[in-house]
């Protein structure tokens, strides 16, 4: 593909940057677009993937007939394979007329199914199916049918480790990825942020009607330097801030500094990386850990009411390891152990997580799941699971 075409394809579809990463992948989908081989898109939140799947579908056989973006960890688990497959009327409670789902109604066209990690096991299975035969079967319905339909999936996980963990299906991760584009994060993409920076920021003086603010230097080095964890949709974000609130257009490295967050502006190591939705199995270390801090705390109290001075309990750094805290005495004490345990399971912890979450942002589960640092689906199969619809 020469240069002139691929600048030509990212000025129709306002694709911003000459980074050699983002090149690559675009390369790719422009080469794969005229094919109808299923395509896995990877990358973190925020990067822009869903405009990979476009460019492959303008660019394909298929880009006079319909497109549809479903986002699959945004339909509920019960609902999921009526979106997809379509139902027949009676087939569940509240289907009180047949419906068409998704591979019906975008017969002949694509679908961008984002998230895909996040489909149940059965909707996987069924997907599968159509991957290998192009049939499929209405909820409630014995009636096989056929649809023409190419798919595009992206995910913001790494799927090979869900295969590993057994959430996600090994051959419908083998039939998805058949061309793997990996879009890369704007921290690899240095030279690009700039640009992006000044091209938001020109296109939200237009929307405001005022004139475009601009960075000096020392500024650019900043922007340059953070880690933007929500990649491109938060610089577009920090462009509107500062577009609005700059006190003077021509911004300086400490005004640009005030948007930023404090804690993570600069790329230095970090314990956990911001970029990526936490697992399940990380947000329950991270409760174990905060509650052996608070088992710590819990002991110094119990030594002090027993006689024996608090500053002589040591209070050891917390472990993720370990489930049990077990008896820890001064040196100088020589009166029976005291044995301290804290047995729960994982799932109590995570119940436990779940439902303080819920009460305080009072119910609104998007806010809750976003603090635990889970999807929107994952936080619904949970409530669903240890029944906490109505906590508020």
């Amino acid at each position: 593909m020469a240069t002139v075409d691929l600048q030509s394809i990212k000025n129709r579809f306002n694709i911003i940057g000459n980074a050699p990463a983002l090149n690559h992948a675009l390369s790719i989908a422009i080469q794969v677009a005229p094919t109808d081989l299923t395509t896995l898109i990877t990358g973190e939140s925020g990067v822009g993937k869903e405009i990979f799947s476009q460019v492959i579908h303008q660019l394909s056989a298929r880009k006079h007939n319909p497109f549809i973006a479903v986002n699959c960890g945004a339909i509920p688990e019960g609902t999921i394979d009526s979106e997809l497959f379509g139902h027949e009327k009676g087939s569940f409670t509240g289907a009180h007329e047949a419906r068409k789902g998704y591979f019906e109604t975008v017969n002949g066209g694509t679908i961008f199914l984002d998230e895909i990690g996040e489909l149940p096991h059965g909707t996987q299975a069924r997907l599968l199916r159509v991957l290998e035969t192009q049939e499929f079967i209405r909820v409630g319905s014995s009636k096989v049918q056929k649809t023409d339909v190419r798919i595009i999936a992206a995910t913001n996980v790494n799927l090979l480790e869900q295969v590993k963990a057994g959430r996600f299906r090994e051959d419908l991760y083998y039939r998805l990825s058949t061309v793997p584009i990996r879009v890369p994060p704007l921290r690899e993409r240095k030279e690009d942020i700039p640009l992006l920076f000044r091209r938001f920021c020109i296109d939200f003086a237009e929307k405001y009607r005022t004139t475009p603010v601009s960075l000096d230097e020392e500024a650019k080095q900043v922007l340059m330097n953070y880690r933007f964890p929500g990649n491109v949709r938060e610089l577009k974000n920090l462009a509107e801030q500062v577009s609005l609130l700059a006190p003077q257009k021509q911004v300086s490295a400490e005004i640009l500094q005030s948007f930023l967050p404090g804690e993570s502006s600069t790329q230095l190591p970090a314990l956990m990386p911001s970029a990526h939705e936490l697992s399940e199995r990380e947000i329950l270390y991270k409760v174990l850990f905060d509650m052996r801090q608070d088992i710590n705390d819990l002991k110094k109290i119990v030594f002090g009411l027993g006689g024996i001075p608090a500053e002589v309990q040591p209070v050891s750094p917390p472990s993720l390891a370990p489930a049990e805290e077990r008896s820890i005495l001064p040196a100088n004490h020589n009166a029976k152990a005291i044995e301290v345990e804290e047995i729960r399971s994982l799932q109590e912890i995570e119940k436990d997580a779940i439902i303080k979450a819920l009460r305080r942002h009072k119910g609104r589960r998007k806010d809750a799941a976003r603090e635990l640092g889970i999807s929107d689906r994952t936080l619904y199969r949970k409530v669903k699971e240890y029944k906490l619809h109505d906590i508020k």
